[in-house]
């Protein structure tokens, strides 16, 4: 049986509670909810702007990602957390260009679900988690 392996990177934001930015279990990587904050400070960036924050987001994520050993195109679930409804379409947006830089021509794009709640933090609008399955 493999065991668990904590992934950890300065690349993204430290965790603000007691769970890892990410797990890895054998070939499957599950990155924690992310937000749009600075890595280096943790401080919550692009207040009012649902299109930076949900690219800062990803980045995030990203690092996370490549610290486990994955990258985007790894990537089998994204799940996306708004608080508004008239967010979807600007997430979409950076949505749609960051899975478009980040995976290679033809690439299988990862499936995803949206979700509407109410976040931690009044400046977040935006968290994003995501699981890879490593070949």
């Amino acid at each position: 049986m493999s065991e668990k392996t904590e992934i950890r990177t300065d690349g993204a934001p430290a965790p603000a509670w007691v769970f890892s930015q990410g797990v890895r279990k054998g070939p499957i990587l599950q990155v924690s909810g992310q937000g749009p904050q600075d890595p280096a400070t943790g401080t919550y960036l692009h207040e009012g702007d649902v299109r930076a924050q949900t690219r800062r987001t990803l980045e995030n994520i990203k690092a996370i990602l490549a610290a486990g050993g994955a990258t985007v195109a790894d990537v089998v679930m994204f799940r996306v957390y708004l608080t508004e409804r008239a967010h979807f379409a600007p997430m979409n947006e950076a949505y749609a260009a960051f899975i478009e830089e980040n995976l290679p021509p033809g690439g299988v794009k990862p499936c995803r679900t949206t979700v509407f709640v109410e976040l931690p933090h009044e400046v977040m609008l935006v968290e994003i988690d995501a699981q890879a399955v490593l070949d």
